[in-house]
């Protein structure tokens, strides 16, 4: 297939939206969906201005952000040295992958319950609700990442002399690196559904928070304002995150 450029990659991404909005423009303005079940993009602007302006909307989507990155950091510097010890060392993977396999198939949202029991509703209960979405999946993922590095460069080392440590250090750390970043970059995103769902029950902040007060005034312009301001900030951090992989790891692009 032709490659598509950078600049017409741009612009049929734009397209899409541009279509969107006018489907959603059309539905509404068009008067074949009731704005009692889905607002008008004119209204959903309209919405969201108050929130900002009235409603210190700001303050909770730095609150979200911050829950987000926080319990998202917390499980990353667990789960990427645990994966990379469980892929490096067979011994390791046999003791932890059971368990591990098992832990990850548990829904976040499930140990909310508990999480409320444990640790209040305060911010702690929703660092843990996104640590454990996340920490499992990370673990898993970068083991297989490691574990797969190619058995030639694994072999070359070892004739040269290098150790176990070295293997790691040099070897399977340097060549899985790009797939880490990757790795991260994806369960980023899954993050923003577990906050979401932590915000959801025994908030006083919060996007999630947010949306909860506006379906109970079944005020839909509101609730596409939040999940719209969700889908921009991941969509920038995602931009963030692919720019900075490139730029920490160039030769993965070879």
């Amino acid at each position: 297939m032709k490659p598509v450029s950078t600049p017409a990659r741009i612009g049929l991404g734009i397209g899409f939206f541009v279509l969107f909005v006018a489907g959603w423009s059309l539905a509404t303005f068009g008067g074949f969906v009731s704005p009692l079940f889905l607002a008008s993009p004119a209204r959903m602007v309209r919405e969201g201005w108050s929130l900002l302006t009235e409603y210190n909307f700001s303050y909770d989507i730095g609150i979200t952000i911050w829950r987000v990155f926080g319990g998202f950091v917390l499980a990353a510097i667990i789960a990427v040295p645990l994966g990379i010890a469980m892929g490096a060392w067979k011994a390791v993977e046999a003791f932890f992958e059971p368990f591990v396999s098992f832990a990850r198939y548990l829904p976040a949202s499930a140990f909310i319950p508990l999480l409320i029991l444990w640790a209040g509703i305060g911010e702690t209960q929703k660092l843990l609700v996104i640590f454990i979405g996340a920490v499992f999946q990370i673990i898993l993922m970068v083991a297989v990442t490691v574990g797969q590095t190619r058995r030639d460069l694994v072999e070359a080392a070892y004739t040269l002399g290098a150790s176990d440590g070295g293997i790691v250090r040099r070897v399977l750390i340097p060549a899985s690196a790009p797939q880490i970043a990757e790795i991260l970059r994806l369960v980023l995103g899954w993050a923003w559904t577990y906050v979401i769902v932590a915000e959801l029950i025994g908030s006083s902040s919060g996007i999630g928070h947010m949306i909860v007060d506006s379906q109970a005034l079944l005020n839909t312009g509101q609730i596409i304002f939040g999940i719209i301001v969700i889908g921009v900030i991941g969509l920038v951090s995602d931009f963030l995150f692919k720019e900075t992989n490139r730029r920490l790891f160039p030769w993965s692009l070879a």
